[in-house]
């Protein structure tokens, strides 16, 4: 039997740009038209990443209130205000400090593309934040049509799976080389004590 791995995933953003349409998406396969604010903002899903059982759960956060347990986050912005694209810079340095570590788990989410006759931010400006961020994943979605909805969680999952196996792999070298050492400076003791025997 598999094991089956749990992942915090807190979506961001400004009011507005969609993040609770995105997730009721990817979650429950609906759209929701109209803004409730009684939407919940917490959800959990079971998924299947490269052969890897996960079960997610997910925050839906503004910009205060930052939780400390999150292992990725999709920082989401309206293609159509570019305000709200501009607001994801100060997150993301709250995020890295409240973590302290630069290489968070994270993509950068355009939504609502479906909107282009509106879009107030061009494919270059997403980008280049994506560029001076570490390239950052950069993904434009769309709630309503259900465009690259999966692609951006399962980038996520992804991301969050390499930073694991690198943490246990640096955690298995780590106890190799204790491991390595204590034999090492038992022999060097038995020696000396064999040396003051035979000078005695």
């Amino acid at each position: 039997m598999r094991q089956r791995r749990e992942y915090h995933i807190v979506v961001l953003g400004a009011g507005g740009v969609g993040k609770s349409c995105l997730t009721a998406q990817f979650v429950q396969n609906v759209w929701i038209e109209s803004y409730d604010p009684t939407i919940e903002d917490s959800y959990r899903k079971q998924i299947e990443v490269d052969v890897r059982a996960i079960c997610l759960d997910l925050t839906l956060q503004e910009q205060s209130n930052l939780p400390r347990c999150g292992q990725g986050f999709l920082l989401v912005f309206s293609i159509t205000s570019l305000s709200s694209l501009n607001e994801l810079a100060e997150l993301r340095e709250q995020i890295i400090r409240i973590r302290d570590d630069e290489n968070v788990p994270l993509v950068i989410v355009g939504n609502k593309s479906d909107l282009e006759e509106d879009r107030a931010v061009t494919r270059a400006r997403a980008f280049s934040v994506s560029q001076h961020w570490g390239n950052a994943p950069y993904y434009e979605t769309s709630a309503r049509r259900r465009a690259n909805v999966d692609e951006v969680f399962v980038d996520l999952c992804r991301q969050i799976i390499r930073k694991d196996i690198t943490a246990a792999q640096a955690g298995e070298q780590e106890a190799y080389s204790r491991r390595r050492e204590r034999p090492i400076r038992h022999g060097r003791r038995r020696r000396r004590e064999k040396q003051r025997c035979n000078i005695l």
